[in-house]
């Protein structure tokens, strides 16, 4: 166990589907076992299979559409690009109003409506002068670039800005709740908002589509499903519905932590694995935090596969049941810089999309990418 001082470095009813354990949501990818004996090799690989759009600016979360094309948000223009899945080209899709990209704030995750076939709804969320937080907009694929997203209509606001630690990171989940990974600002006299109930900063939110507290959170009503987080960056779920979610540390051990339902996840009473106090739940797994700064996360062939920021390098995680089966495996290191997102492309594949644009890499030609990554 860490323990912290002052500093910082860096509504309606459920669906009958809902989770049938605490957490849930996407069932993409291959998923994680359930029992030991069907755990994945405890050595994996990653293959850059091929470079599919370069010359990105500010990437942060990506969507992919039915279609196959993706949806990719530049943090740092506030805007939402659409890249053709086959030949990488890239339009712009729309520019969300409002948005405030100072430090690390600015347009940051991206997911698709549950019902996208039938309301065509994208959620982005974003930072603004006052605020954190969640707009949808409606797509429309046969307008012409730049205006193929309508004006935004918030659906959440009020969570906690800061400088650094705004989360971001937003997926709908098997039971199509809306899930938000926030964080707690990262400024001093912020420190306790983790741990208080009624602040949203520090926290994971779960809520209806329309913005509202979902049915089954541990207060009716309020959005928040748990709490005790610095700053969470990526959720995943696997195939028996369990949540993840990956957490940048402080000083010390960055965390992918396994989500229960009114969890208290320790910031900024511990960081990383604890002493066995029954208040706080530790991580599953950590890293120092020169070897993570971890970003997004996605379950794929049986484990997460988690982007790493200053690690630069892209961490496989092999699960059995609710734990890693194996040390984690550690690819792509130093190959293409900082790695921001990781999203499941069916089966073995991964998008996984580069950072070096963000103010805190040291870009080079064709930087940003997005990367398609063979995994096992």
């Amino acid at each position: 166990m860490a323990l912290l001082g002052a500093g910082c470095s860096s509504g309606p009813a459920e669906p009958e589907s809902g989770p049938s354990s605490p957490g849930s949501a996407s069932p993409s990818g291959s998923g994680s076992p359930s029992a030991a004996s069907d755990a994945p090799p405890d050595k994996g690989s990653a293959e850059v299979v091929r470079t599919l759009a370069t010359g990105l600016n500010s990437p942060w979360g990506l969507a992919p559409l039915p279609d196959g094309n993706l949806l990719v948000a530049s943090r740092d223009e506030g805007e939402i690009v659409q890249v053709d899945g086959d030949s990488g080209r890239t339009s712009e899709a729309g520019q969300v109003p409002g948005v405030d990209a100072e430090g690390e704030g600015g347009l940051l995750g991206l997911a698709l409506s549950p019902d996208f076939a039938t309301d065509q709804l994208v959620y982005a969320y974003f930072t603004t002068a006052s605020d954190n937080r969640i707009a949808s907009m409606r797509y429309d694929a046969k307008k012409p670039a730049g205006e193929r997203l309508s004006a935004p209509s918030t659906i959440f606001k009020g969570i906690p800005k800061g400088f650094t630690h705004n989360g971001g990171r937003i997926a709908f989940g098997p039971d199509k709740m809306l899930y938000v990974g926030t964080g707690e600002t990262g400024e001093t006299g912020d420190k306790g908002l983790a741990q208080d109930k009624e602040s949203l900063g520090g926290k994971i939110l779960r809520m209806t589509p329309e913005g509202e507290p979902a049915r089954g959170n541990p207060d009716q009503d309020s959005v928040v499903w748990s709490y005790g987080h610095r700053n969470v960056q990526g959720l995943a779920w696997d195939e028996d519905r369990r949540l993840w979610a990956s957490e940048f540390g402080q000083d010390t051990w960055d965390e992918l932590n396994h989500i229960e339902k009114d969890g208290n996840y320790g910031w900024p009473d511990v960081e990383g694995e604890g002493d066995g106090d029954s208040d706080f739940r530790d991580p599953v797994e950590q890293w120092r935090t020169a070897d993570a700064s971890p970003s997004g996360i996605a379950v794929a062939e049986g484990s997460v596969w988690m982007a790493g920021l200053r690690g630069e390098r892209l961490w496989r995680i092999p699960l059995s049941g609710d734990k890693p089966s194996a040390k984690p495996q550690a690819f792509l290191e130093g190959e293409y810089g900082r790695l921001r997102t990781v999203v499941s492309a069916g089966g073995d594949k991964l998008w996984v999309v580069t950072n070096e644009t963000d103010g805190r890499g040291s870009p080079e030609k064709d930087d940003d990418r997005i990367l398609e990554v063979r995994v096992r």
